[in-house]
């Protein structure tokens, strides 16, 4: 586990509750680190918060990977929220608005997509479930 907002990757446990507050957190750090503005700042911490959860919830637990893109030309932070979980059965119908096996508004993949520049799911049945996500500066 590297949690070192100075370190360019590394990764953060989400095992708990606690992990969903400190994840926020710590992408907030990265973000102000690249010089984010406050509303890309806040949209990198939304979309964190929503798959950190989703972690949570539906993976029993897993890891948020992170890493800092530094080139002279762009700047930009990808995280990668991983589980091992029962995997999404029907991708296509978890990225649509409202739909949900949890009881939430079904808000959470898709709009988690609409805060970032790039967003990519992998999910397996069986397997689990990888959402990355890049916001360019």
């Amino acid at each position: 586990m590297t949690t070192n907002p100075t370190a360019n990757e590394g990764s953060v446990p989400v095992r708990s509750e606690n992990d969903v507050v400190t994840s926020r957190q710590f992408v907030r750090k990265l973000a102000q680190q690249l010089g984010f503005s406050l509303v890309d700042q806040t949209k990198m911490v939304t979309a964190a918060s929503e798959l950190s959860r989703n972690v949570l919830v539906y993976g029993g637990g897993g890891d948020m990977e992170w890493k800092m893109h530094k080139d002279g030309l762009r700047t930009g932070l990808t995280l990668s929220f991983v589980d091992q979980g029962p995997g999404i059965p029907d991708v296509d119908l978890a990225m649509k608005d409202g739909w949900t096996t949890g009881g939430s508004l079904g808000k959470g993949l898709p709009g988690s997509k609409r805060l970032v520049n790039e967003f990519e799911l992998v999910s397996v049945v069986g397997e689990g479930t990888r959402v990355t996500i890049t916001r360019w500066k």
